[in-house]
């Protein structure tokens, strides 16, 4: 009986967090394998996370109404209901998670779909924390440290920065692995290390600097 509503609850939790996975893996897997404008890495992303909705909403409406409904009307719902979602998370980052206003104003320098991954998380996490986005190479030696030639927190050919700190100092070690481990999860790279403080960078391949960081 146990075994049952731990698999019930299970898939459930898959079912439910599907459409968010698809939205932002599809997202990245585009751009990092298609090399696709920002924009267009997201667009990809909203349409295999409606289509997925699509599944879910036709299935409830065939079994609550014993038929199936408009097909264009159900996937244009879909993908409504996906691009009301990202919009907010693409352009608004809280106060609460951001370290100052300067990391608040830096946030929409940033890629599109690292935005969309970092403010995911941010809507189920309400103490993640954005220390540092965007930076010019003289922010480094403001910071005591040596100036980096292939920092992904430059400006990059996209047109935007590829990288984010996000703060671990008193979070719990067991919430910054999870936190580690959601980035991995929809694609993206993680380093924890020391800066100016104990950190995880979390980045987003560039195509204009494979190697970088």
């Amino acid at each position: 009986m146990v075994r049952r509503l731990l698999f019930t609850l299970g898939k459930l939790l898959f079912l439910f967090f599907l459409p968010f996975f698809l939205l932002i893996r599809g997202s990245v897997f585009l751009h990092e394998n298609y090399a696709l404008p920002a924009w267009g890495s997201i667009l990809g992303g909203v349409f295999m996370s409606a289509a997925i909705l699509f599944f879910y909403m036709a299935y409830w409406q065939e079994r609550l109404s014993g038929r199936a409904g408009n097909v264009r009307r159900t996937y244009g719902l879909a993908i409504a209901l996906v691009a009301v979602y990202c919009l907010p998370g693409l352009f608004y980052l809280s106060a609460s998670n951001a370290k100052n206003e300067s990391a608040r104003e830096e946030f929409t320098r940033l890629h599109p779909v690292l935005r969309l991954g970092v403010s995911t998380l941010a809507f189920l996490d309400k103490k993640l924390i954005v220390t540092d986005a965007g930076r010019q190479p003289e922010d480094y030696g403001s910071m005591g440290l040596p100036v980096k030639s292939h920092s992904l927190h430059y400006r990059q050919r996209s047109g935007y920065a590829h990288a984010v700190d996000l703060r671990t100092i008193r979070q719990g070690e067991l919430r910054n692995a999870l936190v580690a481990t959601y980035f991995r999860l929809m694609g993206f790279n993680t380093l924890r290390h020391v800066g100016t403080a104990d950190h995880l960078h979390v980045s987003l391949m560039s195509h204009s600097q494979p190697g970088g960081i």
